[in-house]
């Protein structure tokens, strides 16, 4: 497949890379000095030049591409690249915006802007967030099967009661599946005898009541059995999204944003969001609204500086779980060596969701762990899959090392993934999958 990105930045630079191996990719950006590196680090042809421009959408070839990838930093700019791909030839067309008023719009008409598929990146972020709130010491995590599964990524604290038992001794939660460890870098798949140590990251599968019960075990100190209390700082896009869906969760949050005149918009669009209009460092003020009592306090302020010090004075005043945005992604590692919880980069998880559309075909929903180091994929199994209607036991060995069986769904149930359980077709199965062979093993299934 012919895939052209235009916009090199965080996001088309993940992109590229992740489908660099197995397709001819050509990347454009207006930045030479980013062209030249990518020309030099990646097996793509990178091009120097205004990716909106028709001239330089000819010389990438779009006329010729099965895929352009809008993914600038700019909302305009990857439509209007998008409108004019479409000019040019009939690349399906897959465009970044980070205003939900221009996902609503293509949402009503799906041709709108030349625009095939839309990808919000302050939306999903927001998912994101809202997914890890109320799991004590999840790092990470996703529903697959329209909700049936869910797959966390949990941090053993030197606390933790499962910090020198084995994995046999730790797995004793019905249908969850332990399906990795990430240890100093590396990817582990679990034995029974492997023994879990502190600062060790867990990655397990299976139904959300049962995720939520190992949350529990895993970090007593900070369990909570609901999630009552939760603190929004920022009521800009992102902010005002997670609210939202705070909602509809059935959770009253209280959003702070010190701008007047968008406290009052938020109120007045969110009836069951309590908005608090001042300064979210003025410590007195979140003394008055009892923010160290909160579950969790979420930081969507718009400079990462802002979303670190709001982050830090929650930890200090107690707050239980804290999750902050972070827009520069070299920046998510020093988040939680200084004692953030969850830090969120709105451009990596918008490029999962780019490259999972990629790979539509043989995947319903990717998500990528701890970098781009493994994925966990749900597919649905067809006739000719590797793994259709075979023991677990028996298909397994037949893919590539490091794969996990981390859930199977049949007909709205979830089956129990045994040695002897027979995969069947039309099951939805959620693989945990080492980078190293991800397209390899999405081929054979």
């Amino acid at each position: 497949m012919r895939v052209v990105i235009v916009g090199a930045g965080e996001v088309g630079s993940n992109i590229a890379s992740s489908l660099a191996d197995s397709h001819d990719v050509v990347v454009v950006d207006v930045d030479a000095d980013r062209v030249e590196e990518l020309n030099y680090s990646l097996d793509v042809l990178a091009i120097h030049g205004d990716g909106a421009s028709i001239e330089t959408l000819e010389e990438a070839g779009v006329g010729d591409a099965d895929l352009l990838i809008a993914s600038t930093d700019h909302d305009e700019t990857n439509l209007a690249t998008c409108g004019t791909s479409k000019v040019l030839g009939d690349a399906f067309t897959i465009a970044r915006v980070k205003q939900v008023g221009f996902l609503r719009t293509w949402e009503r008409k799906s041709s709108a802007f030349g625009v095939d598929f839309m990808v919000c990146s302050n939306l999903l972020t927001a998912e994101d967030i809202v997914q890890i709130i109320g799991l004590p010491a999840a790092i990470d995590a996703e529903w697959f099967a329209n909700g049936l599964v869910q797959m966390a990524e949990f941090e053993l604290g030197a606390d933790s009661p499962l910090v020198g038992q084995t994995v046999q001794d730790a797995d004793r939660f019905d249908l969850l599946t332990f399906a990795a460890i990430l240890r100093e870098g590396d990817v582990e798949l679990p034995r029974g005898d492997s023994t879990l140590t502190a600062g060790d990251r867990l990655v397990v599968i299976g139904p959300p009541e049962r995720v939520h019960e190992f949350a529990l075990t895993a970090s007593p100190a900070d369990a909570s059995n609901d999630t009552d209390t939760v603190f929004v700082v920022g009521g800009g896009e992102i902010g005002y999204q997670t609210a939202r869906l705070l909602q509809e969760r059935g959770i009253k949050p209280r959003l702070i944003e010190e701008d007047p005149e968008r406290a009052r918009e938020v109120a007045e669009s969110l009836s069951k969001t309590l908005v608090l209009q001042f300064d979210a460092t003025d410590t007195e003020a979140l003394e008055r609204e009892n923010f160290g009592s909160a579950d969790t306090v979420v930081a969507a302020l718009e400079s990462d500086q802002e979303n670190l010090l709001v982050s830090l004075l929650a930890k200090r005043v107690g707050v239980n779980q804290t999750i902050a945005v972070v827009e520069t992604g070299e920046y998510r590692s020093v988040f939680e060596a200084v004692g953030v919880d969850v830090a969120v980069n709105p451009r990596v998880v918008t490029a999962e969701e780019i490259t999972r559309i990629t790979r539509e075909q043989t995947t319903e929903k990717l998500t990528f762990i701890e970098d781009d180091r493994a994925e966990v994929i749900e597919v649905e199994i067809g006739e000719e899959s590797a793994l259709a209607r075979k023991p677990i036991r028996e298909s397994i060995p037949d893919l590539p090392n490091g794969v996990v069986v981390g859930a199977i769904a049949r007909q709205r149930e979830l089956i129990s993934p045994r040695g002897d359980t027979v995969i069947d077709v039309g099951d939805h199965v959620v693989l945990f999958v080492d980078a190293d062979v991800a397209e390899d093993v999405t081929a054979e299934i």
